[in-house]
């Protein structure tokens, strides 16, 4: 066996997977007439979490041999970028994240972490990151690494579905609804190609985008699917946009219940959850599914 291989197979042992699901009880208007339960994929890993580890692990077990470099693009607060600055740090891979902005000057607790794992950060223009899809600006930008592997902002891909449908079919699971945030696309995309039957898929909004979010989706699929929508009345303002009340609500729902939630993708799914539970939008006996992405880097900003 390779280094490199058992350095992923190293980093494979520290994973729990399948990761629990718990029963939830919140202190809800309306919860006691609905089932909820919550798959905890924050638990995987405490740095590789959630819907990053599900949607890096087909491209990173799929690796017989080291590429040259990993590159990939996102902001300064990404958890995706954090995940695998951590995984390339831990395999010995070279890693160039290009950042959305500036922030030379006052450097994220996730930039701080990444220059920490030894990775190569590059500030882009906001201007410049817009052709983050340009295969030929794209090429420019890993020139001096032609057999660099390029993974997408988010790591949204149409590898990374499988790695999500493991999230629904690593243990049995008995629900009506799942429910998760929507950011890039690719979570929802692999949970509504798991689906059997009558099940159904809801995406929560955690930017502004209507259409442009169910365009990311359709896009990733194989072929139409007619069991699944976004909801977009809970984004907060846009993406990593809050309020008082969504901070306040992520707060009473981790004392209540134990479970961490932020105010960026986690916590907007539970308030929305909780709205729609109130306004009595799920019939009584539903069974109400969440999967908890993880992204908890956004809870070091507040």
């Amino acid at each position: 066996m390779s280094a490199f291989r058992e350095r992923l197979d190293a980093l494979c042992r520290e994973l729990h997977v399948p990761s629990p699901v718990q029963s939830l009880t919140p202190d809800w208007p309306g919860a006691q007439a609905v089932h909820i339960s919550i798959k905890r994929d924050d638990l995987i890993h405490p740095v590789i979490s959630g819907n990053k580890w599900r949607k890096l692990s087909p491209t990173l077990l799929s690796l017989s041999s080291p590429p040259s470099r990993l590159i990939s693009f996102g902001g300064g607060f990404s958890n995706h970028l954090h995940a695998l600055g951590y995984a390339s740090h831990r395999l010995q891979l070279p890693f160039t994240a290009f950042v959305r902005g500036d922030y030379r000057q006052h450097p994220t607790p996730m930039l701080r972490d990444l220059h920490h794992w030894g990775t190569d950060v590059r500030y882009l223009t906001k201007a410049d990151y817009r052709r983050r899809h340009d295969p030929a600006f794209v090429s420019s930008l890993h020139g001096d690494a032609p057999q660099a592997l390029v993974i997408p902002e988010g790591g949204s891909q149409q590898s990374a579905l499988a790695g999500i449908q493991h999230s629904l079919k690593e243990q049995p699971l008995v629900f009506d609804t799942v429910i998760c945030p929507v950011a890039s696309g690719a979570t929802l995309a692999g949970l509504v190609s798991a689906l059997e039957g009558h099940q159904q898929a809801m995406g929560i909004a955690v930017l502004k985008g209507q259409q442009y979010l169910e365009s990311l989706v359709s896009n990733l699929l194989d072929r139409p699917y007619a069991n699944w929508h976004i909801e977009h009345a809970y984004h907060h303002g846009g993406y990593a946009r809050n309020t008082d009340e969504l901070i306040a609500f992520c707060d009473a729902f981790e004392t209540q219940t134990s479970v961490p939630a932020e105010p960026v993708y986690s916590g907007k799914m539970l308030f929305a959850v909780r709205h729609m539970i109130s306004k009595g939008m799920f019939p009584e006996g539903h069974r109400v599914l969440l999967i908890h992405t993880g992204g908890l880097q956004g809870a070091r900003s507040y």
